[in-house]
């Protein structure tokens, strides 16, 4: 598993499962001519895509950013439509820790579309789910959580009951942005969702951003660039150039769920590559 040190935080990638999805999806109204000169894609059109969980170590606490696909929720339907290729390993992943699910303080959850938040829960009956976190506090922005109860026509596909019921009593919410411990901000955009937040952690002079879906791998770097499936995407722009903008006066380090090449990249003052944690790869296209 890959790590990277930030400050006094130690940052580790567990496995979490992989999808395939559409590249111009994924890139909106970029041409592919551009978009694929940045990320692979398979001859389907598809782009691999991780759906990892950060497990940040911080000031004693285990702090899980995002929760994977989880294990044994869709439906054939679904892995084909997803182009799901592998669910979740995060007890496994843990367990190389010598940590399980239970060791879990925290989890932050940037938004609770099913690619993030499906591995919050999982299933023990026919029809019946449960916390796999029981002993987490779960950090989402009040907008979110509202939304995911009261979907619209448009989210109601990515926002599913059994994500997020089972997991009602543990979940706290905040306005604009909130102090989770010394130095890690979780922060309201919008964008993505309506509820989209991002988290940023400074410790002295080292910080790492993770824009979650306003900048989902290292191929969307650029702020213009926003994906097909944003409900806002004029906001994801703004955000993004905000925070790309603060990221590189501080030359911090961006960290990644979805992306299949890169865990995290670290950007100079004018926005050029000074360091980065490659992922180690089991090549699926």
């Amino acid at each position: 598993m890959e790590k990277l040190h930030v400050g006094r935080a130690t940052l580790t990638w567990l496995k979490g499962g992989v999808t395939f999805l559409d590249g111009g999806a994924m890139f909106g109204v970029v041409p592919k001519a551009l978009w694929s000169k940045k990320y692979p894609h398979n001859d389907k059109n598809q782009i691999e895509l991780r759906t990892d969980p950060i497990l940040l170590q911080l000031d004693g606490k285990n702090v899980l950013i995002e929760s994977g696909l989880g294990r044994n929720k869709f439906s054939d339907k679904q892995i084909r439509n997803f182009g799901i290729k592998e669910e979740s390993f995060i007890e496994d992943s843990l367990k190389e820790l010598d940590l399980t699910v239970d060791d879990i303080d925290i989890v932050l959850m940037t938004h609770l579309h099913y690619d993030h938040a499906s591995g919050l829960t999982k299933k023990v009956g026919e029809d019946e789910y449960e916390s796999v976190f029981k002993n987490a506090t779960i950090y989402t922005s009040a907008i979110e959580w509202s939304e995911v109860r009261n979907p619209n026509i448009r989210s109601i596909n990515t926002y599913w009951e059994e994500n997020w019921q089972p997991i009602e009593e543990q979940v706290e919410t905040f306005a604009d942005q909130m102090e989770i411990v010394k130095g890690l901000r979780m922060i309201h955009t919008g964008g993505h969702s309506d509820g989209h937040a991002i988290l940023v952690f400074e410790d002295k002079d080292e910080t790492f951003i993770h824009m979650a879906d306003l900048m989902p791998t290292h191929g969307h770097q650029n702020k213009l660039w926003a994906l097909a499936y944003d409900d806002y995407p004029v906001t994801s722009v703004h955000e993004k150039e905000n925070w790309m903008e603060y990221g590189y006066k501080k030359e911090a380090w961006y960290t990644f769920y979805h992306d299949a090449y890169y865990r995290a990249i670290k950007f100079d003052t004018s926005g050029m590559k000074v360091d980065e944690v490659k992922r180690i790869r089991y090549d699926y296209l």
